[in-house]
């Protein structure tokens, strides 16, 4: 998970227009921000993008970035997160992005690496789904969202959650910078 990867250039970010870095990793995201719109049937305005958390644990603070939050009429509903490698490993971590990137937990947490993907209750934590095409359409996902009762995190949690967070990015993405799992 470190930060250390090729650039590959610059390009431009099919949902933002933004000029962006080209990585191989970043490829990936954008293939990803296509699917949403072209085969899902999102809107560009309903996607969020690179949203950064900021995590204070313990006194020490740190930012983890999630990919794409989904919005259903102004409501975060699907939180996705791109991460190369095992994506098993980082189901914790997503569902606690999920319960922190808003004021409520977004009800479905996705995490990829691109080729696998895992859809999870946010609620209970469980995966409920497996693969690209079983990622809810817009369609699906208003349908889904009428009725449903967000749910507020209660301070005690969200405290467990940032110490997951933290503790599952940033400071693996910290170490990882500074000693030898980027390098050969």
């Amino acid at each position: 998970m470190g930060a250390q990867q090729l650039i590959l250039g610059n390009a431009i970010d099919f949902i933002t227009g933004d000029t962006i870095v080209d990585t191989v990793d970043e490829q990936a995201r954008q293939k990803i921000a296509k699917f949403l719109i072209e085969k899902k049937g999102y809107q560009k305005k309903d996607i969020d993008t690179r949203r950064k958390i900021q995590l204070s644990v313990d006194g020490n603070t740190g930012e983890t970035v999630v990919d794409f939050i989904i919005k259903i009429a102004d409501i975060a509903f699907i939180l996705i997160i791109f991460a190369p490698g095992s994506i098993v490993t980082r189901e914790r971590l997503t569902v606690a992005a999920a319960r922190l990137a808003e004021d409520y937990e977004i009800p479905l947490s996705i995490i990829t690496n691109g080729v696998n993907v895992h859809i999870i209750e946010t609620r209970s934590g469980r995966v409920i789904a497996e693969g690209f095409d079983e990622i809810p359409s817009q369609k699906e996902a208003a349908k889904k969202m009428s009725g449903l009762a967000l749910r507020k995190i209660s301070k005690e949690r969200l405290e467990k959650e940032r110490r997951i967070l933290y503790t599952l990015d940033v400071l693996s993405k910290k170490e990882c910078d500074s000693f030898t799992c980027c390098r050969f």
